[in-house]
């Protein structure tokens, strides 16, 4: 007879619902059954009551009751996905690092990495194109936001990508971003600590700062170059994985909004002036990866072309320094 299962979320499903996260690990469940099970509490999240709408968190753990004689869970058959010659040329011609292990991809902004609800072309349906000799198909372990360029990691095989997915999940890998600001953060370095909270409205769900229910946030942060008291360039290494931390965390404790991040600086988020983009300008500059045999790898990816322009047009200059990553203690 089977028994109570904890199974911990992972990196690739950072965000997904819980109904769909069932239905991936045991297909044969009904809908009608796991609403049962979930409203007697049976089913929990790190111990809690959910609806089949929650949304999970990588690092959660979901309990999961005997299921008595229900069917062994089957691999989904793989899907036959076409991919344009475009697409094809794009995801190709983004791969930044590859050895047997890893693949690092510089992903353009206003791409997604996974599908959903309106969003036909993404990440996830061009891995294909990045087969390996042995015909692998290279895996997902961590994401990006739709509108966050930058680094991001595929594992080339089922062994790396477990290995990945645990050095994601115990903040083994480090992530360095940049970011420009609408205003100079004061003081120019330090570290942001606030609770976060996904919260429904109007405009979809967002992140708010929450003291007793939120999950905790950090980041450091320090500013590389200002143009006045009008904007900054900003490197940011986020020390735990909430969802859209480092934006809300600009907001909320600094006061200064990503460029472009009408979602949480609102018309506040806008610079005046032809050369500045209305796109969001946030940019996984660089990662650093441990590797199976102990070692690790750094890879950094360009900013895409409208913050580089923005940069331009405030008269910014890269330095070599900007690239390390935030010790600031």
């Amino acid at each position: 007879m089977s028994a109570v299962k904890i199974i911990e979320v992972t990196s690739p499903e950072d965000g997904i619902r819980l109904d769909k996260w069932f239905k991936a690990h045991y297909p044969g469940m009904a809908f009608g059954r796991l609403q049962k099970l979930m409203r007697t509490g049976q089913v929990r999240v790190d111990g809690g009551r959910v609806k089949p709408g929650t949304r999970l968190e990588t690092g959660q753990k979901v309990r999961v009751p005997p299921l008595g004689d229900m069917p062994k869970p089957q691999p989904p058959r793989p899907k036959v996905v076409e991919i344009s010659d475009y697409d094809v040329d794009e995801i190709q011609k983004s791969v930044l690092y590859r050895d047997d292990e890893i693949i690092v991809i510089n992903k353009p902004a206003g791409l997604a990495v996974q599908g959903g609800t309106g969003t036909s072309r993404h990440v996830d349906g061009m891995l294909d194109a990045l087969r390996s000799g042995k015909g692998e198909r290279p895996k997902l372990v961590h994401r990006l936001d739709k509108d966050t360029s930058g680094v991001l990691v595929l594992a080339s095989s089922s062994k790396s990508a477990r290995h990945l997915t645990e050095c994601f999940r115990t903040r083994e890998v480090r992530k360095l971003y940049w970011a420009l600001t609408i205003g100079v953060p004061h003081p120019e370095d330090g570290l942001i600590d606030l609770r976060l909270l996904k919260s429904p409205g109007r405009g979809g769900e967002r992140m708010v700062v929450d003291d007793v229910s939120g999950k905790r946030a950090i980041s450091r942060y320090r500013v590389l170059d200002n143009a006045g008291r009008r904007a900054a360039l900003l490197a940011m290494e986020p020390l735990t994985g909430r969802t859209h931390q480092l934006r809300v965390h600009l907001v909320e404790a600094l006061g200064t909004p990503i460029a472009g991040d009408g979602k949480y600086g609102s018309s506040e988020a806008y610079l005046e002036g032809d050369g500045i983009s209305k796109k969001l300008h946030l940019h996984a500059r660089s990662i650093r990866i441990p590797l199976i045999n102990g070692k690790s790898v750094d890879v950094s990816a360009n900013v895409p072309e409208h913050f580089q322009s923005s940069l331009d047009y405030l008269g910014f200059h890269i330095e070599a320094d900007y690239d390390l990553f935030l010790d600031l203690d």
